[in-house]
């Protein structure tokens, strides 16, 4: 199950790699903009704010990356507690952004979460 776990978190950290790269680099081309559907007027309208969101996707990967490496017990409370941003971040972007959010982002959370608690 520990195994288990450890691939879901490090799926989890990938996802937000990828936002993150997403976000930051590739809002105003095409991968970025068909994320919301943004035409290039407002994906450069909306670029700053963007690269913001996309750097706290990035403080979450490295939690996540850290939680993973880290030794218990220390390794095991990284990976709750990031999970668990990961999960609030996914249902408040789901209230108030696109409920996309709920499967994309809350959902792996949530999964990968109770996988390391069950491995625990």
């Amino acid at each position: 199950m520990q195994t288990l776990a450890n691939v879901l978190v490090g799926l989890v950290a990938a996802l937000h790699a990828y936002i993150l790269v997403l976000e930051m680099f590739l809002w105003e081309k095409r991968p970025g903009r068909g994320l919301h559907g943004f035409d290039p007027e407002m994906a450069r309208a909306t670029a700053a704010l963007a690269a913001n969101q996309g750097l706290y996707n990035g403080f979450l990967a490295a939690g996540l990356v850290w939680g993973l490496i880290a030794d218990d017990p220390t390794g095991f409370r990284v990976q709750v507690f990031f999970l668990v941003c990961v999960i609030v971040a996914g249902v408040y972007g789901t209230v108030t952004a696109n409920r996309r959010i709920l499967f994309a982002q809350a959902l792996p959370g949530a999964l990968a979460l109770a996988a390391v608690l069950v491995a625990r």
